[in-house]
């Protein structure tokens, strides 16, 4: 059975000041592999500093391996054709902590939503496209009349963290890599994420 992510004997290794002389080793000879039999929750629990946020950003793509290979159904992410490449951006989502980050202060958060609607064709028209970010806001327990039509300066830390899980659960992925989700949202929500997750 193929992994959908699969982390072979990966070390990632930072290095800093002149020449990059000093090295920090975020993560060493680490393995990991999801199976694609069956839904799944992992926790990966770890004190600050572990390397937990690394090897969710080496999953997902957004860093390569200094050792080993990440891989995504047996291919490794380095080397994806541009299908490939396709496939895993729109089954392979990501909630980072910090959802800030995430946000171009230049737009609304209507068109944070809307791009991958667009991008990857999930709709046949302006209202199917709708339909489907109002459902995504309700599964996360945001009201569109206060969420559409702002800027995310506008939004509180918990209002941006659950626009990030709804823009996720848009693309109905097959994996969802999430850094710290809840951590913004007050603790009467975070059940309601927790679940829409």
């Amino acid at each position: 059975m193929t992994a959908l992510p699969e982390a072979d004997d990966i070390t990632k290794i930072f290095g800093s000041g002149v020449g990059r002389r000093i090295e920090t080793v975020a993560l060493r000879d680490f393995s990991f592999r999801i199976e694609t039999t069956r839904p799944l929750i992992t926790g990966v629990v770890g004190e600050s500093g572990s390397g937990k946020s690394t090897m969710a950003r080496l999953l997902l793509g957004l860093e390569e391996p200094t050792k080993g290979a990440v891989r995504y159904r047996g291919a490794d992410l380095r080397h994806l054709s541009n299908t490939q490449r396709a496939a895993f951006r729109r089954e392979v989502q990501a909630v980072f902590q910090d959802p800030f980050e995430s946000f171009n202060s230049f737009y609304k958060v209507d068109h944070m939503l809307e791009t991958p609607i667009r991008k990857f064709k999930l709709a046949h028209s302006k209202g199917e496209a709708h339909q489907l970010i109002l459902n995504a806001l309700g599964a996360v327990g945001l009201r569109p009349e206060e969420t559409l039509g702002r800027f995310p300066h506008q939004l509180s830390g918990g209002q941006r963290q659950r626009v990030m899980v709804a823009r996720a659960l848009l693309l109905n992925p097959k994996l969802i890599i999430a850094d710290e989700p809840v951590s913004m949202i007050d603790a009467s929500l975070r059940a309601t994420v927790l679940t829409a997750l």
